[in-house]
């Protein structure tokens, strides 16, 4: 069975991430809450990635329980140009476990 994998973000992200197979989406960004909350739903892709700044047009809520809920699987990752990066997640656990230098 393939895997199906829906990139969400601009144009030029999307150019290489469809060079690599994935299903792009390069939605308005006051449209990506709503195309999440359809991904959401069947028939659902296993994983979605999203370029940090189309996250940074998600209500954090709303982000963080996708993040949560892994079904389906949700990855932040870096613009490709590189203007905005995702949040440190380790850095943010070390802190949370008193590990942080």
């Amino acid at each position: 069975m393939a895997s199906h994998c829906v990139f969400i973000g601009d144009a030029i992200g999307a150019a290489a991430w469809r060079l690599a197979g994935a299903d792009c989406r390069t939605p308005a960004l006051n449209a990506v809450p709503a195309l999440l909350r359809r991904l959401q739903h069947a028939p659902r892709p296993d994983l979605i990635l999203i370029s940090a700044d189309y996250a940074a047009a998600v209500p954090t809520a709303q982000l963080d329980a996708l993040l949560a809920a892994q079904a389906p699987r949700c990855l932040v990752i870096a613009d490709v140009r590189g203007q905005r990066e995702p949040a440190d997640q380790t850095a943010a656990l070390k802190r949370q476990l008193g590990l942080a230098e």
